[in-house]
C-alpha cells in the first residue's frame, strides 16, 4: 500500500512539473516577438514621434513586434541598406522612392502617410513671398534632392511664374537655413514637421509662408518602403507593423504632447519638448483619415499625379504602371 502511495505521489509530481514546464513554454511563446529593423531616411525629428510613442505605449509589443529604429543619412543610403538586407523597412519621402523604383530598385511603397508633403517656402518679413509670382527677382536656397526646390521649374510652370527670373543658389543641405537667416538668400524651403518650429523658436519670429501644396506642387512625403523580397517572404510582419503605425497615429492625434514626450525620452540630445510637440502636431495634421480606408492607404490617382510630377525630371523617363511602385495589400481594412 505504501509503495502504491509513493508511486502515486511521484506521478503527481511528474504531472505537476510537466504542467509547469508547459505553462512556461506557452508563456515564452506568447511573449516572443518578431524583430523588425526600421531605418529613417534622416536624423531624428518630431515627424517620427508617433513611432516612438508606439514603442512607449506598448503598441509594437501588442502587435507581436520588437522594433529597432535608427536614424539615417539620406534616402539613397537608407534604400541601399534596405536592398542589402541590413534593414527591413525605410521611412522616407515617397517622391524619392518613386524615382528609385523607376531606376530599377526592387522596392515598393507599402503606405503613404503624407499624400501632400507639408513643405513651405519661408521668406523675410521685409521681402515677403506671399504668392508664387513674388518669387520673381528672388534668390532661393537649393540642395540636390531637396523636395521644396527640386521641382521649382514645374512649380513655376503651374503658377505661370517666369523661372528665369528666380535665381537658385545651390549649397549643402545643412547650410540652407543658416544662409537664409544670415540674409544670403531670400527664401528657403522648410518642413512644417521639422525645420519651421525650430527656426521660429530660435529667432522668436514668424516668417511669411508660401505653402507649395496649396499652389499645386503636390509631392507625396512620409511613407513606408520595403524590399520586394521582404514583401513576398514575410508579409505578415509588415502587415502588423503597418497596423501598429495606424494605431500609433490615432493615439498621437489624440495626445500629441504625450507622443512628443515619448520622442524626447528617446532623444536626449533633441530640442525642447515644445518644439518636438509642434513638429508632432504638424505631422499629424498632414496625415489624412480616409473614410472606409486604413491609415496609410495609397490613392492611385494621387500616385499618378506624383509620377507626372517626377516625370518632369529629364532623367526619369516614361513612368511604369502604377502597381510597380506601390501596394495596398499589406494595409488592414
Amino acid at each position: 500500500m505504501a509503495v502504491l502511495k509513493l508511486r502515486g505521489a511521484v506521478k503527481a509530481r511528474i504531472a505537476a512539473a510537466a504542467l509547469i514546464a508547459g505553462s512556461v513554454l506557452v508563456g515564452a511563446s506568447a511573449q516572443a516577438a518578431d524583430d523588425l529593423r526600421v531605418r529613417f531616411s534622416w536624423k531624428n525629428k518630431g515627424e517620427y514621434g508617433h513611432m516612438y510613442f508606439a514603442d512607449a505605449k506598448g503598441i509594437y509589443k501588442k502587435h507581436g513586434l520588437n522594433v529597432r529604429m535608427g536614424e539615417g543619412a539620406g534616402s539613397q543610403a537608407a534604400l541601399g541598406a534596405l536592398i542589402q538586407g541590413q534593414e527591413d523597412v525605410v521611412i522616407m519621402p515617397a517622391i524619392f522612392a518613386l524615382s528609385a523604383i523607376q531606376a530599377g530598385m526592387p522596392v515598393r511603397i507599402i503606405a503613404i502617410h503624407h499624400p501632400r508633403t507639408p513643405v513651405v517656402l519661408i521668406s523675410h518679413p521685409e521681402k515677403p513671398i506671399a504668392k508664387p509670382s513674388d518669387l520673381e527677382g528672388k534668390t532661393v536656397a537649393h540642395a540636390v534632392g531637396e523636395t521644396g526646390t527640386s521641382y521649382l521649374d514645374t512649380f513655376c510652370k503651374i503658377n505661370k511664374v517666369d523661372c528665369s527670373k528666380v535665381r537658385r543658389v545651390t549649397m549643402n543641405a545643412q547650410a540652407r537655413v543658416q544662409s537664409f537667416l544670415e540674409g544670403k538668400v531670400d527664401t528657403v524651403s522648410v518642413y512644417r514637421t521639422n525645420d519651421l518650429p525650430i527656426v521660429e523658436q530660435r529667432t522668436k519670429k514668424e516668417f511669411p509662408v508660401l505653402d507649395l501644396a496649396e499652389h499645386g506642387l503636390i509631392a507625396p512625403g512620409l511613407s513606408v518602403v520595403a524590399a520586394d523580397s521582404k514583401i513576398k517572404s514575410n508579409p505578415d510582419v509588415l502587415k502588423r507593423y503597418l497596423a501598429a503605425l495606424g494605431e500609433a497615429i490615432k493615439a498621437t492625434k489624440a495626445d500629441p504632447a504625450a507622443a512628443a514626450q515619448a520622442m524626447k525620452d528617446a532623444w536626449p540630445g533633441g530640442p525642447d519638448v515644445k518644439i518636438i510637440e509642434a513638429q508632432v502636431k504638424a505631422t499629424m495634421d498632414a496625415v489624412p483619415e480616409r473614410e472606409g480606408k486604413p491609415i496609410g492607404w495609397i490613392d492611385e490617382a494621387e500616385l499618378k499625379a506624383a509620377l507626372e510630377l517626377v516625370a518632369t525630371e529629364e532623367k526619369f523617363g516614361k513612368p511604369k504602371a502604377p502597381s510597380a511602385y506601390y501596394t495596398n495589400e499589406l494595409l488592414s481594412r
